[in-house]
C-alpha cells in the first residue's frame, strides 16, 4: 500500500468506534434519545409497499444456478452470483468468496419478527462449491447470519472488522482475521484482503453500539480487483479507495434502502450516490446489491435499478457499466467486458 495522507483512518474513542465523516455529523442516530424517538415513530407508523408473489415472479424472478460455471469458473475473470441482498459469490484468482452470506428468512435477533425475505435464496449454503474465505462488512442482521457462521465454521477464513472475533468465537468459529480501515493480509499468493473504510454503524444488541467497527473490502488479486462496499453513506472514502486500488474489474455497490431521506442518508446511499461511488472507485463493472430481498426501508421495492439507469443515462454512461442480476444469476467480468448471464 502507498503512503498517503488522505486515507481516512478508523476512530476509537470513548469506548466504542466513531464515524469520522462528515457526512456524518449530522446522522440521526447520533442525536440522541430525538433520533430514537424519530426511528421509532418512521417503524411504528411506517407502511413500506409490498408487491405481490406475481409481480416478483415477474419483476425479479429466481433463477436456478448454473452448476457447470460455478464448479468451472473462468481463470481469467471475476465471476460473480448473486444470492440475494448483499450476498454473492465471488470466484477469482483460484478462490471461492461470499460476501455477507444471509440464508436466513428473516433479519432479526428473533426468529419470528423482523425483516421477512421476499425472494428466496437459489440454493442452500451446503450446495455451494468449497468456500475459501468470507468478507463480513458488519454486525446486522441483515449481513451477518449466526446459520451461515454455524454451517461453515472454520472451514473458511472469516475476514471482518476490528471487534467481532469475540462474537464469532461465541459462535465456536476461530478462524477470523480481524483487520482495521487500510490494512492488508496476504490471503494466498495470488489474493491480499484489504480492509477499507465505509460511512456506517455497528449493533448486535441493545449494549454493544458501535463496540465494533465496520468496513469495505477490496479483494486484490494477481489477475483481477474486486471491492464490496457492504452497507454505506456517500463520503469521501471512496475517491480514497479507488486512488489506492483501483480501477476495479468488478464492484458490489447497494442501491437500496434509502428512504426516508433523512433517516437513511448518513447510513445508506441512494442510487444516484450508488453511481458517484462507481466512478470515484474507477470501476470498469459495478453490480448492484442491498435490494430486491428483504424490504427494510419505504421505497418502491423495484425502484433502485431504474434510478441507477436513468443516473448512467443522465451521465452518458454506458448501461452495463453498472448492472443488476437475478437472484441466483452469474456474470463474470474480465477487461472491463461483462459476460451476460445467458
Amino acid at each position: 500500500m502507498s503512503s498517503s495522507s488522505l486515507r481516512t483512518a478508523a476512530v476509537f474513542a470513548h469506548g466504542k468506534w466513531q464515524n469520522p465523516f462528515a457526512s456524518w455529523s449530522s446522522s440521526i442516530i447520533d442525536s440522541g434519545m430525538k433520533g430514537y424517538a424519530d426511528i421509532m415513530k418512521w417503524q411504528l407508523t411506517r407502511r413500506p409497499p409490498a408487491p405481490t408473489t406475481a409481480e416478483l415472479d415477474q419483476m425479479l424472478p429466481v433463477v436456478p444456478i448454473d452448476w457447470a460455471k460455478l464448479r468451472n469458473p473462468p481463470a481469467d475473470k471475476v465471476q460473480c452470483t448473486w444470492i440475494g441482498h448483499a450476498s454473492f459469490l465471488i470466484q477469482m484468482c483460484g478462490i471461492n468468496l461470499l460476501t455477507d452470506p444471509v440464508f436466513c428468512n428473516r433479519v432479526s435477533p428473533i426468529s419470528f419478527v423482523g425483516p421477512a425475505r421476499q425472494r428466496p435464496t437459489p440454493c442452500a449454503i451446503s450446495e455451494l462449491p468449497k468456500i475459501d474465505a468470507v468478507v463480513i462488512s458488519h454486525n446486522h442482521y441483515d449481513h451477518l447470519d449466526a446459520s451461515v457462521v454455524h454451517a461453515l465454521g472454520n472451514t473458511a477464513r472469516w475476514f471482518a472488522p476490528l471487534g467481532m472475533k469475540s462474537w464469532f468465537e461465541g459462535q465456536g468459529v476461530a478462524n477470523v482475521t480481524e483487520m482495521t480501515w487500510w490494512q492488508e493480509t496476504q490471503f494466498t499468493p495470488r489474493v491480499k484482503m484489504c480492509c477499507v473504510p465505509c460511512s456506517h454503524w455497528c449493533k448486535r444488541t441493545l449494549f454493544d453500539t458501535n463496540k465494533a467497527l465496520w468496513s469495505s473490502w477490496a479483494v486484490v488479486g494477481d489477475t483481477a480487483r474486486f471491492y464490496f462496499a457492504g452497507d454505506t453513506g456517500y463520503c469521501e472514502a471512496f475517491q480514497q479507495i479507488g486512488d489506492e486500488y483501483g480501477p476495479f474489474d468488478l464492484a458490489a455497490i447497494p442501491i437500496g434502502a434509502y428512504e426516508p431521506r433523512e433517516l437513511m442518508k448518513a447510513q445508506h446511499v441512494n442510487p444516484e450516490e450508488s453511481v458517484q461511488i462507481h466512478r470515484d472507485l474507477r470501476s470498469r463493472k459495478s453490480v448492484g446489491m442491498h435490494w430486491g430481498t428483504f424490504i427494510l426501508t419505504d421505497e418502491p421495492f423495484f425502484e433502485p435499478p431504474v434510478r441507477v439507469a436513468a443516473e448512467m443515462k443522465r451521465l452518458n454512461l454506458p448501461k452495463d457499466d453498472f448492472f443488476v442480476l437475478n437472484i441466483g444469476e452469474t456474470a463474470a467480468v474480465s477487461d472491463g467486458t461483462l459476460q451476460q448471464p445467458n
